[in-house]
């Protein structure tokens, strides 16, 4: 952000319109862009490079270099709420367990069986996962929903099996860290898994 030191108190139109492009430059606005965000951005900046414009030669400079401020500011809280709420929506979105062709649980056990057959333990996690929410869902533990999150999945079916709800949330983790935090899965890791597909498949036959 521009301190007061570095902005003259008797500001021209050149001078303001460089400062406040220069300010405008910073990173969060880029990252806002494209569309309506560089537009305003645009014409802020035009904005407070035309205001700047009258006030030059005249009295009162210090008032402008100060309205120049609070509009900088004001637009910077703006910017950034906006662009909270985008990061928060993506990372929403893409959470997800789901994404694809809708598979049945035997359809992504038999992926992740193969998937630690070939050693391919990321894929493993991926679907044996996959394989314990659609089998949850099949077995009416879980409501079928799109767009369901780990760690909703690990809160919705924990309160309802509860003693498995540990291992629920493990594995959540372990989803998450594997499939979207890019974390190197283990065989270890995919045994467990496939040991809660076990005990999630027998509790539900128990239940009946």
């Amino acid at each position: 952000m521009i301190g007061l030191a570095d902005v003259p108190v008797d500001v021209g139109r050149d001078e303001a319109q460089r400062a406040a492009r220069d300010e405008l430059a910073d990173r969060v606005y880029q990252e806002a862009r494209p569309g309506p965000v560089e537009r305003v951005v645009d014409w802020v900046a035009d904005l407070l490079a035309d205001f700047f414009g009258a006030l030059d030669g005249a009295p009162g400079g210090v008032a402008g270099l100060v309205l120049f401020l609070v509009l900088l500011v004001v637009l910077a809280a703006v910017v950034r709420l906006r662009t909270g709420k985008i990061v928060r929506r993506r990372r929403a979105r893409r959470a997800e367990v789901f994404s694809g062709p809708v598979r049945t649980a035997a359809a992504h056990r038999l992926a992740a069986e193969r998937a630690r057959a070939d050693g391919e333990h990321a894929e493993a996690v991926r679907e044996w996962f996959r394989a314990i929410v659609r089998g949850l869902e099949e077995g009416g533990v879980l409501d079928e929903r799109s767009g369901r999150t780990a760690a909703e999945v690990a809160a919705e079916a924990g309160a309802l099996l509860p003693g498995s709800a540990g291992e629920l949330r493990a594995a959540a983790v372990l989803f998450d860290q594997v499939h979207y935090g890019g974390s190197a899965a283990t065989a270890e890791g995919v045994e467990r898994l496939a040991a809660l597909d076990a005990a999630v498949r027998e509790l539900r036959t128990v239940a009946r």
